[in-house]
């Protein structure tokens, strides 16, 4: 008896590049982000890989690539290494909804951070009397104070024109940060949820729960953005996490993506639109009532910028 046929794997999980056409790589973690954007790309193409659709196409003329990498550090730096691997990637530019930490914000605000931490790259102390320990033995040139037994560390990494080295900041690009300065302002972002948007009934929202925020939403260029594995809803850790890291935006995907970006040598920037306030809101947490409003603000953003590229 011969040996069982193998079956043939579909041509879209086969290795090796999918398409050669360089694009722009635009990067949502969850299905709100991705709602906001998708239909901006024109002539989708739709690739099936991992159990992800990619969408190849254009928009506002230019060639991207649009990815919805799923929620968490390691979806997204599994999913932009995915995508750098299989597509022709000038850029990356990510996308997305954010807790707010800075108090000087509010919701909807949408932030460009000029660099990105992990704040959850932490080594948990020894605890020796009142204090906790680091248990890390090399010389953090960074030092950062802890949070109880959690204490800061850097990340060692490199590419291939810089040896590895330990860093606590991930840049964007600094020429995709002038283009954002130029090409992102002058224009309204969305302030009131539409009528036939309906509000969870849940996790204590009422169904009067306002419709509208109390201010006209603004892009900020500059900052700096945090990313880690936890849902942050906690008003002292957000109060630690201003004061320590001098952030602005805290999300769970944005500087895996841009960790990744560097060791490919890909230039790297991030989009995020306030859905609450990481803890700080003085009611229930706002992501579950203005999320998407956020999501399209970013995405309103981004779609402004990636019509000024040039390419």
């Amino acid at each position: 008896m011969g040996a069982a046929p193998v079956a043939a794997k579909p041509a879209a999980v086969a290795s090796g590049k999918l398409d050669a056409i360089p694009r722009t790589v635009i990067i949502t973690a969850f299905e709100p982000e991705w709602v906001a954007l998708e239909g901006a790309v024109k002539a989708p193409k739709a690739y099936h890989i991992n159990g992800l659709t990619i969408l190849t196409g254009k928009m506002a003329g230019r060639p991207v690539v649009l990815l919805q990498s799923g929620v968490s550090m390691v979806n997204a730096a599994m999913n932009t290494q995915l995508v750098l691997d299989r597509f022709n990637a000038r850029r990356i530019v990510f996308s997305g909804i954010a807790g707010g930490i800075d108090p000087a914000l509010s919701v909807g605000d949408v932030v460009v951070a000029d660099q990105w931490a992990q704040y959850m790259e932490v080594a948990l102390g020894r605890k020796k009397g009142d204090q906790f320990i680091s248990p890390d033995i090399y010389d953090d040139p960074d030092h950062l104070a802890n949070y109880g037994m959690m204490i800061p560390r850097t990340v060692r990494v490199g590419n291939a024109a810089e040896p590895a080295r330990r860093h606590r900041w991930f840049p964007a690009d600094p020429a995709l940060l002038a283009l954002a300065r130029k090409s992102v302002g002058g224009f309204a972002l969305e302030r009131c949820l539409p009528a036939n948007e309906p509000i969870p009934q849940t996790r204590g929202i009422s169904a009067e729960a306002g419709r509208c925020l109390d201010h006209q939403p603004r892009v900020m260029v500059g900052g700096n953005g945090i990313s880690g594995p936890a849902f942050a809803d906690n008003a002292e850790y957000r109060e630690y996490l201003f004061a320590q890291f001098k952030a602005q935006v805290l999300d769970m995907e944005t500087a895996a993506t841009a960790h990744v970006a560097y060791a490919n040598q890909v230039p790297f920037i991030g989009f995020r639109s306030l859905s609450d306030l990481a803890g700080g809101d003085s009611g229930p947490n706002q992501s579950w009532v203005f999320g998407r409003l956020a999501a399209r603000n970013a995405a309103t953003v981004v779609q402004r910028f990636v019509a000024a590229l040039p390419d």
